[in-house]
């Protein structure tokens, strides 16, 4: 991982080289030798890989130095760790360089080799050269082929020197394997055969597995390699070895052997064998052989002797059916081990991948019959069932997973179905004479396979979809059971992926049950027959809640009523009849339980009375003494029958369980319990007559019952309503369940678990018995595995670390325990926890018996009091010692295990770990008596018993606490101290290690020295089984201890280092008792398991610990080059938390390029790690990984996704990806997509059949697109064509991801388009569209539904986007006019026969964005897409029970509504768009009329799906009459609730649109009137139309609306985007047209008033915006607004209005204040920055305050006036709104203002005082600006001044003359007349304040104050600058107030003092101020002529002759006269002479 520090050039190899220093390694401690010479080989072969080619041969002859000193050192000698490190390094240096030096480095290793020294020491440095030898042929060997054989010679010889040391055994069969890898065809056939002949013999004979292991590998290169072994006589030696060692008990030796095997069979597979040559010979050859594998082995020794001399030995051919028949015939001979057949397995997949995907798709067939009659079908197979159900399970594992999912593609899949159907399943009933009939194993091989392909294929199965469906109901009537009930499976599969097969699969399997009902009276019954398609029925049935859309109310409804009948009639039938009429009811009521509770809840009563009556209270004994076995069977299997619907009814139904129900049904299981107490002792019988079912005794229905009874229990406590558990426990549930698995006696001995029993010395472990029943053990326990218990939380634990996965591992677990699942153990796994995985099928009933025992123990043992449990544990603890036990030490194992599993399930309960009720188990006698039992199982010989009594432990001191923690840690130590036995060593270590963990790092924090000391000590135990748990344990520890650990790091991280070097603790050991036990545990595995631990207690701090830190990275980088997956995949974790944790210190592309190389892993483990590390990675930056990789990781990842198409993880990083790049970089994007859809796989010389291609949808090959279709790449080719080509393309799931990755990457641009302009990603989005397009519509018409529903969605979002985008060459077009062809014909298949309902609802949805967005705005150029949606809602506007849309016909009811809502919601878009769209009205107006009732009609239904109760529960005739529909309402409300909740927005809009236009028609559909009103004459009212009672539909609307803004989280609440629609929705509804005076009714309107509050706190704007206008328009529309304002009201009706109109207004308030700063107290209220959208809510917020006040009552006004003049000083006074709100608001204060001064004399005095104290506040608000405190200072002042202007202007008529804030304010004014900055506003308020029209007694009192300080302002400019402005403003205001006077005398006045004042101010100013003054002054003469002339003689010659000069120089005189004159001569006036020589 560290990057090497030796990066120098080449040149200088001498001083790069690492070199070993000697001297200083032996003065190091002896410890610490190790690590450095570990250090250094490490660094050595970093170095080496580093090298590039010259440099590997410049550095060749110093490194090679370097090697052959560290394989000479005496001490410390090589050991595993280095031995490879230098195998690496020689392998580096030669593989990449010259090979100058190859020939004396390979003679200088034999010679090592062939040294003379026997010592420790010798052999360690011959072991070390060994390795070496190995490594440098494997390298090179092809340039050393000379030196091969005496290389070989050598390394044989070693073998007796190695006897003893089993490690280095192996090491010289893996360097010898090495060699002919290395050399190839090239090697000598003598030294090959020497070769041979040992690998063979160590193969066979060898003890090592390691060297076993090795001995194959050997062979298997050998066969690989070299051609001298292909031929028949070699190829049986080979077999005879191979087959001895397959039986090996290691796994290991076993997936070697089966390696070696397939590869010899690899190579001799040949398609077309040259048969005339060679079948002769084989002939001859293979029956004899044969015939010596079933007669023994003598005859192998004589038979290839004999026809030796007659012809040469024959090469090796075989065919496709001989090269399989190899391994079968071994399968199934008798003498043939479990082991062995395991291995054979293996061997099946290994060949079978040796041989390729093209061979194996070709030759699927062929395979697939040699599995289902040559292996299932074989006697010696069948007799066994354990022998059976393995086999089974092996060619599932062969046939779907290695087959059906890792090899064939989608083509290949869909050619095996068709085999499968067509060539097997056909075959029964036989037709035809020479097509025997298939076995009932071939028939159930043939379902599995066929259940496997579908559930992989999916959609694509609907091509072959009628044939299947034929088949299969065909197949289910076979009389096995077990055939009836895969073939159930199969059939669920099949309508999973075909839904539209549910339906008429359903009919027919019902009309079926039906006729063979009738027939079993006579005489062609068959019982068998019912029961197979009752089964088949119930499992389709099962299937409708997944798939609600295809499902129908009806046959549910028949289905129930039939199987009640049966019940109700089946007693007046003959015995056997009636059990199978009882059988069929109570499986059909099964498969209708898993409807739910909706359904069931109808139904309870009536259910429960049937359960009662089949589980009565049981007779007495004597009674049941008197029947017949016969009889009794049938009793049980009545019970067992109903115990199963019971079962399924607890699974799906829980929130039915009221306390009554659980009592009743407790009562029930109480008698079946005592029923089976009741049972004789003797529950077998020989005679036929006394069986219900041949082959099966009373003893297997009691079975049944037992399990039965068992799991309903375990059900009903764990779901029971609280307060019944008393109930339940009072029963004898304890002591039944514990009987049932744990008495010594209780257990049914079958014949060879008895012979096991007799000779009890042979018996080694309960798990290899073998026998489907293991003397009664539990299958919760595979291996290290336990199955999680119902409702376990942490599932992460169920796998123990050390469990291996992928296909070969599921072969392997399966020997770990003796009994094998199968389907037809349990028929409701159909429907109940229906898995595909292996190991979740259900066990024998015996075997599920003792399981729903150990959780029913576990689920109630902790619920009782402590005497109970003692009393319990002791009866345990009394059954483990019983003497019967001590001569059946089998059952003794059995029970230990189960007592084991059901202390730690119990124990898991009590600690909380689970969903049940936790009780406890503290009682110290409890905590004394499972202790001991514990410590018992604690130190087991067997390590899976010892495993599940430490977990045990562990959670027993979590629940006993401190006390007894610290005893039971103490006695553990002394245990390991005192008890030297390996087992109860590493059991007690691995106890501490639980416990530890169990507790966590504060609470076993005291313990931690003890523990750790202890475990440290035995890690460097030299026995594996010790050090490797107490190994295990530290990791545990370290991963639990967290920062408490952190002191022992380095010692712990030494020690580790340590123990990793050391040979004792890996597999080569020289013990062969220690290397087996390594083998299949390995410790390094264990120990990179530590170092993860040890990462993670570190965390950050690693970047700072450089020490620690390289020494883990050493280690990593040898982990990394480990073979063993366990060590690989514990390095994998330990990289990913090091690039977590240290990202800087890892080298980041070699990470990558390693992850890379590791997601094509065989192992699934490594895989899905790998998969994980690339996630973290590239979360955080996806584009940087992608550069670090190799070219070609995005390939890698679709291909992998393609293997695995339903990976979430692989899924989530494209995702991430696209998330981060997708808009910076959109065209890549598109083409990455576009790639994936049309990528295609090459698989060379594939064979496929040729397969008839159907036209994939009808109606395609239209004019419209021919040419379109004809250029574009299909990626939706159909995927059920079977290809020719050696291409083909991903599959379905994979390519309809990439439309998923597309369809978000269009979301993503349209998001970013609404918050920027003209973003990137648009532009590059619009310059692919064409591809974009051409994607959407490959898709749309591809074969499979969800390609084409996801093709449909493409368009639907690219119409959204570019639908109003004009083509970039062609403005006057739409980007899309010139692709409408082709979405016209991508919509066609949607409607096709083989369409499906969600893809007919879409393709509805995009029709309308079509029209909708206005691409073509012609009507008749429409074309088809009108077309569909007007043939569309004419279907569905009738209530026909059979609507079709274009060709798709037999929807059921729901699909209908489905539907139906799309069609009616695509017009309702239309509708709402029609608003802006004008063209769309002509498209509308044919159909609004019929469509308006139907949007209302489907919004009532809504709103009666949404609220309505559901149906009563009551049962009977009564309740149940009425329609189905209605009747099972509750059933499909959440299935069309969606279809509503979908839709119901649009509706409403657009009703709600009709309702803005006043269309007539609306209002008639609103109140229900089916006949519309005759239109008024004259247009429309003019009026708003007032009614006082709501319209019909007015609830529904209001209702729906209000119910969607209210709901709760996760209910159907309004998404946040949706708000904003429903409130504008509202608004429009509440118009009183529509709404009368419903809404002011007071409970309503209180809950609207709530709702629209809360909304108002945490909503955005735009939503107050709405509210608010709401409320406007709520108080405009008022009754008591309406009422006049005087017309008195009474006192009570008067409060109800005041409260409801202060409510409005107060929500309006509420808006201001959480926009304006400083309106309230409140200082933490978040509030909105005033953006624009803030000032226009502000605005519209106070306009409409200003609104509600106008129509208040009078009574109540004043206050709202006040509180509007308040909000208006308040925003005047914040400095934040100056710039933005006040110059909106300032128009809006007006208003108010002056709509005051209009008030009713009654109200002036109120009004007067609220106006004059808000001048008070404006002056006071002006004094603070004034002080220039802020920024906002100025502009507060500016507005101030407008605003009290406004104030005064708009009511000055409300002013007292004589008032002194009228003064005030003039003063103020004239202040800011004198200020350069306020001067200009303060002059136009002025002029305002003169100018204003009437002249009442307070504008006259303004004038007043004014005047002096204008005409003073005016006549002595004062030196400020930038006040001229003003002055000519104000000159020009005087002027024109002049004329406003009404008295003569008071013009004449007023002249006299502006004239002079004019003069004087020209004077001042000069000549720039004479043209205005000249002008001012001729306005003043056309004012008033004679005050002008009185004023003019009364002036002095002087001040005459300057006016005159004024005027003369403002060159108006002539000019304006002249103008004026022609002025007035135009318009007729008379004209004013004035004379101009004022002398006179």
């Amino acid at each position: 991982m560290a990057t090497p520090e030796q990066n120098s050039s080449n040149g200088e190899a001498s001083n790069s080289n690492p070199q070993l220093d000697i001297p200083k390694l032996h003065s190091l401690p002896s410890e610490q030798q190790d690590l450095y010479l570990l250090t250094f080989t490490s660094d050595l072969a970093r170095h080496v890989s580093s090298l590039d080619a010259d440099g590997a041969s410049a550095h060749q002859i110093y490194v090679r130095k370097e090697l052959f000193k560290i394989i000479n050192l005496p001490s410390p000698a090589p050991t595993r760790v280095i031995r490879n490190n230098l195998g690496r390094t020689f392998a580096g240096i030669f593989g990449k360089g010259d090979r100058k030096l190859l020939f004396e480095s390979i003679n200088e290793l034999i010679a090592i080799l062939n040294a003379a020294g026997k010592g420790d020491k010798d052999i360690r440095a011959k072991h070390a050269a060994a390795h070496c030898l190995g490594a440098v042929f494997e390298a090179a060997g092809d340039s050393a082929i000379s030196l091969s054989s005496l290389a070989s010679a050598s390394l044989l010889r070693l073998l007796k020197l190695a006897q003893n040391h089993a490690g280095f055994r192996a090491s010289i069969f893996k360097a010898l394997g090495r060699v002919f890898k290395g050399i190839g065809p090239s090697a000598d056939e003598s030294a090959a055969r020497d070769v041979w002949k040992q690998s063979r013999s160590g193969a066979s004979s060898e003890k090592s597995f390691l060297a076993q292991t090795n001995a194959c590998w050997c062979l298997e290169q050998l066969v690989r390699g070299t051609p001298y072994f292909d031929n028949s006589s070699d190829y049986e030696k080979l077999q005879g070895a191979i087959w001895k060692a397959i039986e090996s008990t290691s796994p290991t030796v076993r997936h070697a052997a089966a390696s070696c095997l397939g590869a010899a069979l690899v190579k001799s597979y040949s398609d077309s064998a040259a048969r005339e040559t060679l079948t002769r010979t084989k002939t001859k050859k293979r029956p004899t052989k044969k015939q010596s594998q079933v007669e023994g082995d003598e005859d192998t020794i004589e038979r290839p002797g004999s026809p030796a001399p007659q012809k040469p030995i024959t090469q090796l051919v075989f065919t496709m059916p001989d090269l399989l028949k190899q391994l079968s015939a071994h399968y199934c001979r008798s003498a043939t081990s479990n082991r062995a057949r395991a291995g054979i397995a293996i061997c099946y997949m290994k060949t079978l991948r040796g041989l390729g995907e093209v061979v194996v798709e070709s030759k699927y067939g062929d395979i697939a019959r040699h599995l289902f009659n040559d292996l299932l079908s074989y006697p010696s197979v069948i007799n066994n069932r354990y022998r059976l159900l393995s086999a089974r399970k092996y060619v599932r594992v062969i046939l779907e997973h290695v087959v059906g999912r890792e090899m064939l593609g989608e083509s290949g899949q869909l050619n095996a179905a068709k085999f499968l159907v067509n060539d097997i399943l056909k075959d029964y009933p036989q037709a035809l004479k020479e097509r025997p009939e298939p076995t009932k194993q071939a028939l159930t091989g043939a379902l599995s396979a066929l259940s496997s392909l579908m559930r992989s294929l999916g959609s694509a199965t609907n091509s072959i979809a009628e044939s299947c469906r034929e088949v299969l109901l065909q197949v289910l009537q076979h009389p096995s059971y077990t055939v009836q009930v895969y073939a159930s499976s199969c059939l669920r599969s099949f309508v999973l992926a075909s839904p539209q097969q549910l339906l008429p699969s359903v009919t027919i399997c019902m009309n079926s049950v039906n006729r063979e009902l009738g027939l079993l009276a006579g005489p062609r019954q068959s019982p068998r027959r019912c029961v197979g398609l009752a089964n088949g029925l119930s499992a389709v049935l099962s299937t409708s809640t997944v798939q609600p859309l295809y499902g129908s109310v009806d046959v549910n409804s028949r289905v129930l009523s039939h199987a009640t009948t049966l019940l109700k009639s089946s007693g007046s039938s003959d015995l056997r009849i009636s059990s199978t009429q009882i059988q069929v009811a109570w499986i059909l009521i099964g498969g209708l339980m898993t409807l739910g509770p909706n359904f069931v809840k109808i139904h309870l009563s009536q259910l429960l009375l049937l359960w009662k009556n089949a589980l009565p209270k049981p007779l007495n004994k004597d009674n049941m003494v008197q029947r017949n076995v016969l009889e009794l069977s049938f009793l049980a299997h009545v019970r067992e029958c109903a115990l199963g619907s019971i079962l399924t009814f607890l699974e799906f139904n829980s929130r039915l369980l009221t306390l009554d129900v659980t009592k009743r049904l407790a009562a029930m299981f109480q008698n079946t319990t005592m029923f089976l107490n009741t049972l004789p002792n003797k529950k077998t019988t020989d005679e036929i007559s006394q069986r219900l079912s041949p082959a099966l005794q009373l003893h297997d229905f009691d079975l049944m019952v037992r399990r039965r009874v068992l799991q309903c229990y375990s059900k009903l406590v764990n779901l029971s309503p609280s307060g019944s558990s008393e109930t339940l426990l009072q029963t004898n549930l304890l002591s039944f369940a514990v009987s049932s698995f744990a008495d010594p006696d209780n257990y049914a001995p079958s014949s060879i678990s008895a012979a096991i029993a007799s000779s009890a010395g042979t018996f080694e472990r309960i798990w290899d018995v073998g026998d489907n029943y293991g003397f009664g053990v539990t299958g919760l326990i595979r291996g290290f595995d336990v199955k999680p218990l119902p409702g376990e939380h942490d599932l992460s634990t169920q796998n123990h670390w050390v469990t291996r996965g992928g296909s070969e591992a599921v072969i392997d677990r399966t020997l770990l325990s003796p009994i094998c699942g199968a389907r037809e153990h349990d028929s409701l796994t159909l429907y109940i926890n229906n898995s595909d995985e292996f190991n979740d099928l259900p066990d024998p009933p015996s075997t599920e018996v003792v399981n729903a025992a150990i959780n029913l123990f576990a689920i109630c043992l902790p619920l009782q009091t402590p005497k109970v449990q003692e009393s319990i544990l002791e009866q345990l603890s009394s059954f483990l010692s019983a003497n019967s036990l001590q001569r059946d030490p089998a059952r003794k194992a059995a029970m230990m295990v189960n007592i084991a599993m059901a202390l730690l399930a119990a124990l898991k309960i009590a600690v909380k770990e689970t969903q049940f009720e936790p009780g406890d188990l503290k009682g110290p006698a409890v905590e004394r008596v499972m202790q001991e039992l514990l410590h018992v199982f604690v130190v087991h010989h067997d390590p899976y018993v010892r495993n599940i009594a430490s977990e045990a432990l562990g959670r027993l001191c979590s629940s006993s606490g401190n006390a007894f923690t610290t005893g039971e840690v103490n006695y553990l130590v002394d245990q390991i101290v005192s008890n030297r036995e390996p087992n109860a060593r590493s059991g007690c270590a691995v106890a501490l290690g639980c416990i530890h963990s169990q507790l966590g790092g504060m609470a076993a924090g005291y313990h931690l020295k003890n523990i750790l000391g202890i475990l440290m000590s035995l890690g460097n135990d030299p026995h594996p089984t010790v050090h490797f748990w107490a190994l295990e344990s530290l990791s545990r520890v370290a991963d639990s201890a967290g920062l408490t650990i952190s002191g022992y790091v380095s010692s712990t991280l030494g020690m580790l280092a340590q123990l990793y070097m050391t040979d004792s603790h890996n597999d080569e050991s020289a013990s062969l008792a220690s290397s087996n036990l390594a083998v299949d545990l390995p410790s390094p595995a264990v120990i990179a398991r530590c170092i993860d631990s040890i990462i993670n207690v570190l965390g950050p701090d690693l970047q700072d610990m450089a020490k620690a830190r390289n020494l883990i990275m050493t280690l990593i980088g040898r982990f990394q080059v480990e073979e063993e997956n366990l060590v690989l995949i514990e390095c994998l974790k330990c990289q990913e938390h090091l690039s977590l944790y240290a990202p800087g210190h890892i080298d980041f592309a070699a990470y990558v390029k390693q992850l890379q190389k590791s997601i094509n892993s065989d192992s699934t483990q490594i895989r899905d790690m790998s998969i994980d590390g690339l996630h973290n990675l590239m979360r955080r930056d996806a584009e940087e990984v992608i550069r670090a990789a190799e070219p070609g990781l995005e390939d890698e990842l679709w291909l992998v996704l393609n293997i695995i198409p339903e990976h979430d993880v692989l899924r989530n990083i494209i995702r991430n990806w696209l998330h981060q790049t997708g808009l910076s970089n959109t065209a890549a994007w598109i083409q990455r997509c576009h790639t994936v859809l049309t990528k295609t796989m090459r698989r060379s010389d594939q064979v496929a059949p040729a397969a008839e291609k159907k036209p994939k949808v009808p109606d395609l090959n239209d004019e419209e697109v021919a040419g379109f279709a004809a250029s574009s790449t299909t990626p939706g080719d159909d995927a059920g064509a079977a290809t020719q080509s050696s291409q083909e393309l991903l599959k379905w799931q994979v390519r309809t991801f990439a439309m998923d990755c597309l369809s978000e990457l269009l979301a993503m641009i349209t998001e970013e388009a609404t918050t920027r302009e003209d973003p990137p990603a648009t532009l590059a989005l619009q310059q692919r569209i064409a591809d974009v397009v051409r994607i959407a519509f490959s898709a749309s018409t591809a074969g499979v539904v969800q390609l084409r529903i996801r093709g449909l969605k493409i368009i639907d979002q690219v119409l959204k986007i570019f639908g109003k985008t004009p083509d970039p060459d062609f403005a006057e077009a739409s980007l899309l006019e010139q692709y409408q062809a082709q979405i016209g014909s991508a919509l066609t298949p949607a409607f096709a026969a083989d369409s499906s309902p969600e893809l007919a609802a879409e393709a509805v949805n995009v029709c309308a964005t079509f029209i909708a967005t206005g691409i073509v705005t012609d009507v008749d150029r429409m074309g088809r897409i009108l077309r569909l949606l007007v043939s569309a809602l004419e279907n569905f506007s009738s209530d026909s029970e059979i609507a079709s849309i274009g060709d798709l016909r037999g929807l059921s009811s729901n699909a209908q509504v489905m539907v139906k809502m799309a069609v009616f919601s695509a017009w309702a878009e239309l509708q709402i768009a029609s608003a802006e769209q004008k063209y769309l009205v002509d498209v509308l107006k044919p159909h609004v009329a019929k469509l308006t009732p139907l949007w209302l009609s489907s919004l009532r239904e809504y709103a009666r799906l949404r609220f309505e109760p559901d149906i009563s529960t009551t049962s009977g005739p009564a309740s149940l009459s009425g329609s189905l529909d209605v009747i099972y309402a509750a059933l499909n409300r959440e299935t069309l609730l969606k279809f509503y909740q979908d839709s119901w927005l649009n509706l409403v809009d657009a009703i709600a649109s009709l309702i803005d236009e006043d269309s007539g028609f609306v209002f008639d559909a609103l109140d229900g009137k089916t006949e519309p009103t005759p239109p008024i004459p004259n247009g429309k009212p003019s009026d708003i139309n007032y009614r006082d009672e709501p319209v019909a539909f007015f609830f529904v609307l209001f209702g729906l609306a209000f119910e969607a803004l209210v709901g709760r989280p996760g209910d159907l609440q309004a998404s946040k985007d949706q708000v904003l629609g429903i409130l504008q929705a509202v608004k429009k509804i509440l118009r009183p047209a529509v709404s009368g005076h419903a809404i002011y009714q007071e409970v309503v309107f209180s809950e609207t008033m709530d709702l629209l509050d809360r909304l108002v706190l945490t909503e955005g704007l735009s939503v107050q915006s709405v509210i608010v206008q709401i409320a406007r328009n709520l108080c405009l529309g008022h009754p008591s607004a309406r009422k006049g304002q005087e017309t008195p009201i009474g006192e009570e009706e008067l409060s109800g209005d005041i409260d409801q109109l202060f409510e409005l207004t107060k929500i309006i308030v509420l808006v201001l204040a959480r926009l304006v700063p400083n309106l309230t107290d409140s200082k933490s209220q978040a509030r909105h920055d005033l953006s624009d959208e803030a000032v226009a809510l502000l605005t519209l917020s106070l306009s409409s305050l200003v609104d509600a006040a106008a129509v208040f009552p009078s009574v109540i006004k004043t206050d709202l006036h006040a509180c509007i003049l308040h909000i208006f000083a308040t925003i005047l006074g914040t400095g934040s709104c100056q710039t933005t709100v006040l110059p909106q608001s300032l128009p809006i204060f007006k208003r108010f203002v002056m709509s005051l001064a209009r008030s009713t004399p009654q109200h002036a005095p109120e009004t007067s005082t609220q106006l004059r104290g808000t001048l008070t506040r404006f002056l006071s608000i002006l004094k603070h600006a004034q002080k220039r405190e802020s920024e906002s200072a100025l502009p507060c002042e500016k507005n101030t001044i407008l605003a009290t202007t406004i104030l005064l202007s708009s009511a000055a008529p409300i002013f007292d003359k004589d008032d002194p804030l009228l003064k005030r304010f003039v003063d103020e004014l004239g202040d800011c007349l004198e200020n350069r900055m306020t001067s200009k506003v303060a002059a136009n308020c002025c002029r305002t304040l003169l100018l204003l029209p009437n002249k009442g007694p307070a504008e006259s009192a303004l004038a007043s104050h004014l005047l002096p300080r204008l005409l003073s302002f005016i006549a002595n400019p004062s030196d400020v600058e930038g006040l001229d402005e003003s002055r000519t403003v104000l000159a020009h205001g005087l002027t024109s107030f002049v004329p406003t006077l009404p008295k003569i005398q008071q013009k004449r006045t007023a002249m006299a003092l502006v004239m002079p004042t004019l003069l004087a101010r020209a004077s001042k100013e000069g000549d720039e101020t004479y043209k205005e003054t000249a002008a001012r002054l001729l306005e003043l003469a056309g004012a008033d002529q004679g005050a002008f002339r009185s004023v003019v003689g009364d002036m002095n010659a002087g001040q005459r002759a300057f006016m005159e000069s004024v005027i003369k120089a403002g060159g108006i005189g002539a000019q304006a006269r002249r103008g004026e004159e022609r002025k007035r001569e135009e318009s007729g006036e008379p004209s004013i002479a004035l004379k101009m020589d004022f002398g006179g």
